[in-house]
């Protein structure tokens, strides 16, 4: 189940993928498998070979990705969510949902 997120950014995610662009969207997240983690940040892009070539930098296998034929995104939750919001320089989303 998700929630916590605006549907202005989440518009904004769906055209920045859409156009190619690695895009970030981190939002409020329960799922029974994760009982420790309770946010995502879905990190698409249309382009897959170029999402494929940007999860190589934090060694995520391309078989992680989510095959949504309009948004494919990897779901990235817990350290590893947290190491690539830093290294992408995505404060506003580390802050809001305080995850630094």
């Amino acid at each position: 189940m998700a929630f916590g997120v605006k549907r202005p950014e989440l518009i904004q995610w769906k055209k920045q993928v859409a156009a190619g662009e690695i895009a970030f969207l981190t939002h409020y997240w329960l799922d029974p498998r994760f009982p420790t983690c309770d946010t995502v940040t879905k990190v698409g892009c249309g382009d897959q070979e170029k999402l494929k070539e940007w999860g190589k930098r934090y060694q995520l296998d391309p078989k992680w990705i989510h095959q949504d034929p309009n948004y494919p995104h990897f779901d990235l939750f817990g350290d590893l969510q947290k190491k690539v919001l830093i290294e992408e320089k995505q404060w506003e989303q580390l802050q809001r949902f305080q995850l630094m």
